[in-house]
C-alpha cells in the first residue's frame, strides 16, 4: 500500500481538529514523533513518542469547547506549514492564531513544532488540559 502523501496527511490532521473527530488521527503519527506545544511559553512542552503525541493530539481534537480553522496550509516535499486559528469565543478577539511547522515520513507525522501568537489564552487552557508528556504516558 502506497503511504499517503504530505498534503493528504495533513488535510486528514487538519480535518480531526475542525470536525472534532480523533479517529481521523489514528493512522497519522509515526513512532518516533517529535512535537513541541505552543504553552508554556517561551519554549512550550516537548513529547516524543506515537502514543504520547496520539493521546495529545485525541484530547486535543475531542475538545469542543473551542475550535480548529485552518487558515493556509503549504506543503513541500516532506515539510508543511499550517496557518491556524483557534476560536473560543464569537468575535475576534476571542481567538488566537499560530502556525505549526510539520513533516511527514512515509505517511506519518515525524514532527510537529506548535508556535502561537499570544500566551495565556483558551487554547493554552485546551492545550494544558490534554495533559503533560508524564501525565499522557500514565493514562495510557
Amino acid at each position: 500500500m502506497k503511504a499517503k502523501t504530505t498534503s493528504e496527511v495533513i488535510e486528514q490532521f487538519n480535518r480531526a481538529f475542525e470536525q472534532h473527530d480523533a479517529s481521523l488521527l489514528t493512522d497519522l503519527v509515526g513512532e518516533e514523533c517529535v512535537m513541541e506545544s505552543v504553552e508554556p511559553a517561551p519554549d512550550g512542552t516537548r513529547y516524543v513518542g506515537r502514543d504520547v503525541n496520539l493521546t495529545f493530539w485525541q484530547n486535543l481534537a475531542n475538545n469542543k469547547d473551542g475550535a480548529f480553522a485552518a487558515e493556509e496550509i503549504l506543503t513541500s516535499g516532506d515539510r508543511a506549514t499550517v496557518r491556524w486559528r483557534f476560536r473560543f469565543g464569537p468575535g475576534p478577539a476571542q481567538s488566537v492564531r499560530g502556525v505549526t511547522l510539520m513533516r511527514v515520513r512515509d505517511g506519518k507525522i515525524v514532527e510537529a513544532l506548535g508556535y502561537s501568537k499570544s500566551g495565556d489564552t483558551p487554547v493554552a487552557n485546551a492545550v494544558r488540559s490534554a495533559g503533560s508528556p508524564d501525565e499522557l504516558q500514565a493514562n495510557r
